[in-house]
Formats: structure tokens, C-alpha cells, sequence
């Protein structure tokens, strides 16, 4: 057994051995954090401010489970390093960085996972399909592939069925890859700067200060999604319109 494996890593090609050991590194560091998280049982404990470099990949790995997993806290996460920048205790570039590194390389191996083991996956895409805010998030934005990869990671629950769903369709990897990375660096942008600004705002209440962050990006998303689904029901109808 142990021949036959080193004779396959002995075969491939030096491109596709360092493509696998990088997969291998990741994973291991996200086994760690899998375990940190498990032992903690909180987004917000993983923060070290004492040992900087282990928080920042922390943030990086728990954002990369989160996009396979979504019992993962990424966002809780990232949002309590951002409080933690905004407290001076982390650097808030880093952050940003490794929240955006984190997602990119999570919905790539959700991709790839999707796509090798189609038959395990299609069925969690279909359970959550059934959600109603997913399903109705999807019909807002299915029309188009880079909308719904791009859109999808601020809505709960969608990017999980975004990133299987490109997997499971006949979308090039080359394609898919360039609009994640955008819709990981918006993200984290968006997530890191929102989080870090409250929590100077809020500098004595660092746990507010990262439950309001998440509760300002729910209520932007349901405001920009009831404004647009009022606008397409509009458009669908402009004689009642005309009649009001």
C-alpha cells in the first residue's frame, strides 16, 4: 500500500505535487482550528491578542471551514478580529487579508468537492434550497453566474449552495475562480471595515460591538432584497400600477 501511494506521488507532475502539498498544509491548519474551535466552543475565544500570528490564521482557517462547513463561526470570527484591530490589539490589514485569503480558499475546495463527490453534495444543496430566504435570494439572482457568486456570500446559507452549485454545473474553474476571489475581497472588506469602525465606536463594549455588526449586515441585505424584489414585482405588473 505504502509503495503503490509513493509510486503515485513519484508519477505526478511537479505542478500537481505542489498544488496537493499546499491542499495538505491547508488542511492541517484547518484540522487545527477545527479542534481549537471544538475545545472552545467559541468564535470569539479563538482571538488571541497575545499571539497575533496564531489569530490571524485562525481567522484564515475558520473562514475556509465555514465556506465547507457552516457550523463554523468565519464571520463571527472575523468580525471579532476586527473588534479586536479596532481595540489595537491586531492589525486590521492582516485581517482583512486573511478573512479574504480564508474565503477564496474555502469556496475553491467546495468547488472541487462539489464536483468530485456530486452525488453527496447535490442532496445538502437541495435541502437547503428549501429555505425560503435562500430560495428566494436564488430567484433574485440566478440569472446571472458572477451575481450569484459575488451577491450570494452576504446572504446566510447561500454561499454554501453558490459555490456547490458552480461545482456541480459544467462552469470552468478558471471562470469561477477570478469572480470568487472578487466576492472574497469584497467581503472581507466590507465585513472587517463595517466591524472595525463600530468597535471604535463601541470601544468599551467589545462583544456588542460584534453582534451589531452582524445584526447591520442582516438588515442591509433584507433592505436591499425586499427593495429589489419590490422593484421586479413592479416591473411584472405595470398595469395594476397604473390602475393604483
Amino acid at each position: 500500500m505504502l509503495s503503490t501511494l509513493i509510486g503515485s506521488w513519484q508519477r505526478l507532475p511537479r505542478r500537481r505535487k505542489f498544488q496537493l502539498t499546499l491542499a495538505i498544509i491547508a488542511a492541517l491548519v484547518c484540522l487545527v482550528a477545527a479542534v481549537n474551535y471544538l475545545a472552545d466552543s467559541d468564535g470569539l475565544s479563538i482571538i488571541d491578542p497575545l499571539h497575533p500570528g496564531y489569530s490571524y490564521v485562525t481567522v484564515f482557517a475558520l473562514v475556509a471551514l465555514d465556506a465547507v462547513f457552516p457550523i463554523f463561526p468565519g464571520e463571527t470570527t472575523l468580525n471579532a478580529a476586527s473588534t479586536a484591530a479596532a481595540q489595537g490589539t491586531l492589525k486590521l490589514l492582516p485581517v482583512i487579508v486573511m478573512g479574504a485569503l480564508g474565503a477564496i480558499v474555502g469556496d475553491s475546495a467546495l468547488f472541487w468537492l462539489a464536483r468530485g463527490y456530486s452525488r453527496k453534495i447535490q442532496p445538502q444543496v437541495d435541502r437547503a434550497r428549501r429555505n425560503t430566504q435562500v430560495r428566494q435570494a436564488l430567484d433574485i439572482m440566478e440569472s446571472s453566474a458572477p451575481v450569484l457568486i459575488v451577491g450570494g456570500r452576504y446572504v446566510p446559507g447561500m454561499r454554501f449552495v453558490v459555490n456547490a452549485t458552480m461545482g456541480l454545473s459544467t462552469m470552468p474553474y478558471r471562470r469561477f475562480l477570478p469572480w470568487s476571489i472578487l466576492s472574497g475581497v469584497l467581503w472581507s472588506v466590507y465585513t472587517c471595515v463595517l466591524a472595525y469602525n463600530i468597535g471604535i465606536a463601541l470601544a468599551d463594549f467589545p462583544l456588542a460591538s460584534v453582534v451589531i455588526s452582524g445584526v447591520v449586515t442582516t438588515v442591509a441585505i433584507g433592505i436591499v432584497f425586499l427593495t429589489i424584489r419590490r422593484h421586479r414585482r413592479a416591473a411584472a405588473n405595470p398595469q395594476t400600477n397604473a390602475a393604483a
